[in-house]
Order: structure tokens, then C-alpha cells, then sequence
């Protein structure tokens, strides 16, 4: 089992769905994720998502999409974003996922971006833009070194799709809680119970629910569906408006709040499954 896996199972144990925030790398300033993200572990998140700005950003709204716009100002490259990866670790133990876009690691070099990634302590990759039936080389040279390489599933997709997805995947299936593009949101979707029911018939990995997860409502309503839950938009807009000197504080008891929120009332989880 990878360090993802053992995270989600140990989440699984203790009752609880598993946290996995996001932060971008280079945002708001250059080393920023380097500081957060221990924080972000301490507060109680089981796998952090470190974000590699792209000019071109396809499946996120304006919040991430304006944290990719400052950090690439800011400098940052996928070198550094490697770099952030290789500090956090000499920090922390907690499970690292790089999520970003294909066409900066092709340009990098698959085999040569996953080794620098293993290298520097990296566990697992989201390529949002990589379809799966297009996947084998990223996946081939990711598990050789082993990286977990991690799919989106969408309401949209078709059991054909989600059977690829999950024939191909590691670590766990992110799925898209709604339509669209990622983004803080009031409410999480109808049918998203319908929709996790329908891509547990095809995996037993475990699911973590994404786009729009920005609420301690959202997470216990999560909870009771999913084993995990990722948070981006709402805490980078934290702290966006957060000052530099109240920023950790103000992230530690968000992510607090997120993780109370994500005991599950019942003893046995209703997933049901065992990874």
C-alpha cells in the first residue's frame, strides 16, 4: 500500500473521511507553500495536493486560476515546484500529490519528471488534462518509481469511462462533485450519492470528492458518501484576503473546522469497502 493508500485507510480506521487541501506553489509569494504546508498537516490534512502553475488552466475557475497568474509571475517553474516538493518532505512525512497540466511535464520529460518527483519525496500525480486511455507512459514510468497516479472521474462520465479510469488508476478516483469548473460553492450537487454509487461498482479504491468541498456542511455531508474530500478555492481564498502574519492561524482553524466536521456519525462507514 502507498502512503496515499495507508492515509486514506488510516482515515478509515479512525472514523473519519480524509482531508486533502490544495495549495499553490508560489502563491501568494515564492516559499509560501513551504511554510503552509506543515501547518496544513498539523491541522489535521491526511494528503496535501501541491499545485504546478499553467498558463492555461482548463478545468479551474477564477480562484485558481489567479493563483496560478500570481505564482508564474512570482517566477515559478516545474523545477520549483519540485523544489517546494523535495522542502516540504525534509519537513513532513505527510503524503505529497503534484496536480497540475501535461504539457509542462512532456516538456520536462515524462521519465525525467517522474524521477525528479520521486526524488523529491513526491507520492502521488494529478493530471487533470490526461486522459486515461492516453495515460500508459505517465503511468508505466509514475508506478515504477512508485507514484500513485490519481484520475478525475465526472458526473459525465460514462461507465466505460469510469471502468478505464479506475482500470488504470492508483492511490484514489477523484470525483468531480458537480459540472464545471473547480470554485467555492453554497452547495454541494444533487445525485452526487447516485453519482459515488455508481463509480464504487467499478473500483475499490478509495473516493475523494472535489470541486465546490468549501464548508463544514459540505464535508459532513461528504463524510457519510466518500472516504476523502479535496479543498482548493475556498482556502486559497482564505488566504488571499488573509495578512502574511495571521495566515497560518487563520488556515490551522479552517482546516480544523473541516476535519471536525468529517467524523462520521455512523460506526461503519457506508461505503462499506476495504482497500
Amino acid at each position: 500500500m502507498s502512503r496515499i493508500g495507508e492515509a486514506f485507510e488510516r482515515a478509515r480506521l479512525e472514523n473519519r473521511v480524509a482531508l486533502a487541501p490544495y495549495v499553490m506553489a508560489g502563491y501568494p509569494e515564492p516559499g509560501a507553500e513551504e511554510e503552509l504546508a506543515p501547518c496544513l498537516r498539523e491541522a489535521g490534512a491526511d494528503v496535501i495536493e501541491l499545485g504546478m502553475p499553467f498558463s492555461d488552466p482548463i478545468a479551474d475557475g477564477p480562484t485558481i486560476q489567479h493563483a496560478a497568474t500570481v505564482s508564474l509571475a512570482n517566477g515559478t517553474t516545474l523545477r520549483k515546484c519540485l523544489e517546494a516538493a523535495a522542502h516540504i518532505r525534509e519537513r513532513s512525512d505527510v503524503p505529497l500529490v503534484l496536480m497540475g497540466y501535461f504539457n509542462p511535464v512532456y516538456h520536462y520529460g515524462v521519465e525525467r519528471f517522474c524521477e525528479d518527483a520521486a526524488a523529491a519525496g513526491v507520492d502521488g500525480l494529478i493530471l487533470p488534462d490526461l486522459p486515461p486511455d492516453e495515460a500508459e507512459e505517465v503511468r508505466g514510468a509514475a508506478s515504477a518509481r512508485g507514484m500513485d497516479l490519481i484520475f478525475l472521474i465526472a458526473p459525465t462520465s460514462t461507465d466505460a469511462r469510469i471502468e478505464r479510469a479506475a482500470r488504470v488508476a492508483s492511490g484514489f478516483l477523484y470525483c468531480v462533485s458537480l459540472t464545471g469548473v473547480t470554485g467555492a460553492r453554497e452547495s454541494l450537487a444533487e445525485g452526487l450519492r447516485e453519482f459515488l454509487g455508481r463509480v464504487r461498482r467499478h473500483s475499490s479504491l478509495p473516493l475523494a470528492v472535489g470541486f465546490g468541498v468549501s464548508r463544514p456542511e459540505h464535508v459532513r455531508q461528504v463524510a457519510e458518501l466518500a472516504d476523502g474530500v479535496v479543498f482548493a478555492s475556498a482556502l486559497l481564498d482564505l488566504i488571499d484576503r488573509t495578512g502574511r502574519d495571521e495566515r497560518l492561524r487563520a488556515v490551522e482553524e479552517y482546516v480544523r473546522s473541516l476535519g471536525a466536521a468529517g467524523a462520521r456519525r455512523n460506526a461503519e462507514h457506508v461505503g462499506g469497502r476495504a482497500w
